[in-house]
């Protein structure tokens, strides 16, 4: 699929926001005052920016609203809600340590709760679609979430819990590229299954769909060479995974834990990338990229 930059920045963006906003429910760390004051801000920033950002992806902005009606089917839906409630009470809990110094238990832990489930109902709009089985699998909201409370950990200076989970995300990782890979050919789609037609004989393309470019294949059919792909793997491998994971072996210090950060975040934003670049649409059967 076509890797939009408002939905890599998106996906991206959020899930760090709404895992440090995690991490901060629970009470790791603890901080108050203007301290409280500057880790909500970076949360808030990076959740927020990044739900702001999907928008620039939606054909009419003006109708986002409409997604808060379709929750009993839709995980969009389910993710505006889970999302928007999570930012309330994370806010109200946020208040009290910033203004009061005062932590309210019940309410931080139920805002970790939603921030966690406002990344799975991200991850679930991707898992659930029949038509892009690299998506449909478990490994799509298990990496979504353990890079959620790897990089949150991060942020909030867990250097422990982000080591482990980091590990384990780069474990998910590479299910989700490597299994991936044959996930389509797994699926059994092709031209006679997406047509209908296999049950009267083989089934060929006699002409194009279009003779032009349309949306279907400006949004749903991109294609990468394998070898580029291969590439950016190692990079985004590297940066997300490795690289962390090595700095926070060493004695942190301030400097130390920013370029930990800055690196997973490039790392992200590229595994992100090809998390929709290679992203196989069934409908790209129809214009022979498949």
């Amino acid at each position: 699929m076509h890797p939009a930059p408002s939905v890599i920045v998106f996906s991206s963006f959020s899930g760090l926001g709404f895992g440090l906003l995690f991490w901060l429910g629970l009470g790791l760390p603890a901080p108050t005052g203007w301290i409280a004051f500057g880790f909500f801000t970076i949360a808030y920033l990076l959740a927020v920016g990044g739900l702001i950002a999907s928008t620039f992806h939606l054909g009419h902005p003006e109708r986002a609203l409409l997604a808060f009606t379709q929750w009993r089917t839709s995980w969009l839906s389910r993710e505006a809600w889970t999302s928007v409630t999570a930012l309330v009470l994370m806010a109200l809990y946020g208040a009290g340590l910033v203004f009061f110094g005062q932590r309210i238990a019940w309410l931080g832990l139920a805002g970790a709760a939603l921030s966690l489930g406002t990344v799975l109902t991200t991850a679930m709009i991707y898992a659930q679609m029949k038509t892009v089985p690299r998506w449909r699998h478990w490994s799509t909201p298990a990496l979504f979430l353990s890079l959620s409370l790897g990089g949150g950990a991060l942020l909030a200076g867990q250097g422990r819990a982000a080591l482990v989970l980091l590990l384990i995300a780069a474990a998910f990782q590479l299910v989700n590229w490597l299994d991936g890979d044959a996930r389509f050919a797994r699926a059994g789609h092709s031209l006679a299954t997406a047509t209908g037609l296999g049950g009267i004989g083989a089934v060929r393309s006699f002409a194009p769909p279009h003779t032009g470019t349309n949306y279907l294949l400006r949004e749903m059919v991109h294609v990468i060479g394998r070898k580029h792909a291969r590439q950016l793997r190692v990079i985004a491998f590297a940066l997300a995974y490795v690289l962390p994971a090595l700095l926070l072996l060493l004695p942190l210090g301030h400097a130390v834990a920013a370029l930990a950060v800055l690196s997973h975040l490039a790392g992200v934003l590229a595994s992100r990338w090809l998390f929709f670049a290679e992203a196989e649409h069934v409908v790209g059967l129809y214009y022979g990229q498949r």
